[in-house]
C-alpha cells in the first residue's frame, strides 16, 4: 500500500517537478473542448481531431508528456523501464473500444472514482492545485489525447 501511495504522489507531483525544473516550456493553452460520456465511453474524438498512432507512441513514452510508462507496460522496443502499478496496455486495442479508451485517457475517474491515474483532459476548472504552468490548461492537448488513443487502439 505504501508503494502505491508513493507512486500516486510522484504522479501528482510530476507537473510541478517539470514546471520547477525549467526544462519544459509549455505552449499557450488551447481552448478546451467539451466532451460527453455515454455508456462508459467518449465516442466522438475531442475537438473533431483524428489521431496519429505514430505521434501517440512518442507521447506515451515521453516523460514530459503522457509518461504512460511510469505506470503501464507497453510494447515499445528498447525501453526496459516501465511501471507495474497500472494494467498492461499490450493488446488493449483488441480488448477495449476506442470510446472507452478515450474516456480512460481523458478522465478515468468517470469509471473508477478512486483511480490514481490522472485525468489528462479534465476541465481545467476542475483540476485541483495544479502546478503554476498548468493553471487553466489540460495536461495533454485534445490532439495529443487523440494521438494517444490512436496508438492504444492500434495495439491489437
Amino acid at each position: 500500500m505504501t508503494s502505491l501511495k508513493s507512486a500516486a504522489a510522484v504522479l501528482l507531483m510530476l507537473p510541478t517537478i517539470v514546471s520547477a525544473s525549467g526544462q519544459e516550456q509549455l505552449p499557450p493553452a488551447e481552448p478546451y473542448c467539451q466532451w460527453q460520456v455515454k455508456n462508459y465511453a467518449i465516442e466522438q474524438p475531442l475537438c473533431g481531431y483524428t489521431g496519429s498512432a505514430e505521434r501517440g507512441k512518442k507521447i506515451v513514452s515521453d516523460s514530459h508528456a503522457g509518461n504512460c510508462l511510469a505506470c503501464h507496460r507497453l510494447p515499445i522496443e528498447n525501453i526496459e523501464a516501465f511501471g507495474t502499478i497500472g494494467p498492461s496496455l499490450e493488446g488493449v486495442g483488441s480488448r477495449l473500444s476506442e470510446g472507452f479508451i478515450r474516456l480512460r485517457v481523458v478522465d478515468t475517474r468517470h469509471i473508477n472514482p478512486a483511480s490514481i491515474m490522472p485525468g489528462f483532459y479534465r476541465d481545467p476548472k476542475l483540476i485541483n492545485r495544479p502546478a503554476r504552468a498548468y493553471i487553466g490548461r489540460t495536461f495533454l492537448t485534445a490532439r495529443q489525447v487523440e494521438d494517444v488513443v490512436a496508438y492504444l487502439v492500434s495495439l491489437k
